[in-house]
């Protein structure tokens, strides 16, 4: 089986990834791909599409490229290239940003809430509100992702009022794209302004939220920490895994599902729901587009919905891409079961939050490894993952 793709929108945008890590020295990103697979497995983060091998940590910067265009072309839809103008000032407790590109105007206003004193302060920006606990010395700034897009009807939100209605992009990538327009006002105006730390941001969200959270982690190197919580499906979860758990009467989002409700994925990604196998990509690399900066995955594994096997094994196979960086402890997995109170953090993992927190925004020591769940399951990593991991240097 050889599909090819070809999706103007990444001719356009792919060679323009904004906060890409693209060497100088990687291939160009062609506009066309073809991939040859037809595979339930996991797909192997280590080889190019044209087969070559991941020896290297630049050869990964390289390769980390070339998965942000994949999921551009097959999943979310294009992110629309930097060519914008972003103004911001601060007042009332609101960051107030204006983007400008080709005569149109686009604002919104995060709230923010500062601690006291002078700064400048880590900070945490949470997509619809914050579900984990933000310590006190650590700003908070709320985005109302619905209002960039929301997740139903398709084409509503200021992104598609500024962009175009009938962009095939998502409304993940589109609330990732106000998150890094976010980071571009905090490095703009500067900590004299915003009190804020540029340097020391994390990223959160809760259910679609989370999944958001997760997106902008991965597509915004700018952002130190991501805490994705009880995302699920599209989140953590692989969709591979995901199918196996529906095929065996578990009552999971699979990928077939969620692209016929909400408008949160590429107009394109519904041409392979059906057969995952045509898919050159999974969510194990998802984490891998985070590496080796601070992840930490919250899920629970008391509801099928948000497929908690799949979560932990695309989860295990996630942190492999870690391992191979040499950065294995800077992802940790934390999951556990509170009933049917979806975005209710348990107890039993606040402390697990305040450690990344403490680690990645606020520079105390280095914790132990944290990959745990409350669950035992019937999951074998070699069932899933028939590729090598290279120790790259």
């Amino acid at each position: 089986m050889n599909p090819k793709f070809l999706h103007t929108a990444l001719g356009l945008f792919a060679l323009l990834l904004p906060e890409s890590s693209l060497a100088q020295s990687c291939s160009t990103i062609p506009s066309e791909y073809s991939f040859s697979g037809s595979s339930l497995l996991l797909p192997d983060p280590f080889t190019f599409l044209n087969g070559t091998k991941v020896v290297t940590k630049d050869a990964w910067a390289c390769r980390r490229d070339e998965i942000l265009a994949l999921f551009q072309a097959y999943e979310l839809g294009p992110l629309p290239p930097a060519v914008e103008t972003v103004s911001a000032t601060v007042s009332s407790n609101r960051l107030n940003i204006v983007v400008s590109a080709n005569g149109k105007t686009l604002s919104f206003a995060p709230s923010i809430r500062l601690p006291s004193g002078t700064g400048p302060f880590p900070a945490i920006i949470a997509l619809g509100g914050a579900s984990v606990p933000i310590p006190s010395n650590v700003a908070l700034t709320i985005l109302n992702n619905e209002e960039i897009a929301a997740t139903d009807p398709r084409g509503k939100g200021k992104f598609f009022d500024f962009f175009g209605r009938d962009q095939k992009t998502g409304g993940l990538l589109a609330w990732a794209w106000a998150v890094s327009r976010i980071m571009d006002a905090l490095e703009k105006l500067g900590p004299a302004a915003t009190k804020i730390n540029p340097e020391r941001v994390g990223v959160t969200g809760c259910s679609r939220n989370g999944k958001g959270a997760f997106v902008s982690g991965a597509f915004d190197s700018r952002i130190r920490l991501t805490l994705p919580q009880e995302a699920g499906s599209g989140g953590m979860g692989c969709w591979r895994i995901v199918a196996e758990m529906k095929k065996n009467g578990t009552k999971v989002e699979d990928a077939s599902q969620i692209v016929n409700g909400d408008q949160w994925f590429s107009t394109d990604f519904s041409k392979y729901v059906n057969d995952l196998s045509k898919l050159p990509l999974d969510h194990h690399f998802l984490a891998g587009l985070v590496a080796p900066r601070g992840l930490l995955v919250i899920e629970n594994s008391g509801i099928d919905y948000l497929g908690p096997v799949s979560t932990y094994g695309c989860a295990s196979a996630g942190r492999l891409i870690y391992t191979a960086l040499s950065s294995e402890r800077h992802m940790g997995f934390a999951q556990a079961a509170h009933g049917s109170s979806h975005c209710q953090l348990p107890a039993s993992l606040r402390a697990d939050v305040t450690t990344y927190i403490d680690w990645w925004l606020l520079d105390k020591t280095t914790p132990a490894s944290i990959f745990k769940t409350d669950k035992t399951y019937n999951f074998h990593l070699g069932r899933w993952v028939h590729w090598t991991v290279p120790n790259l240097v």
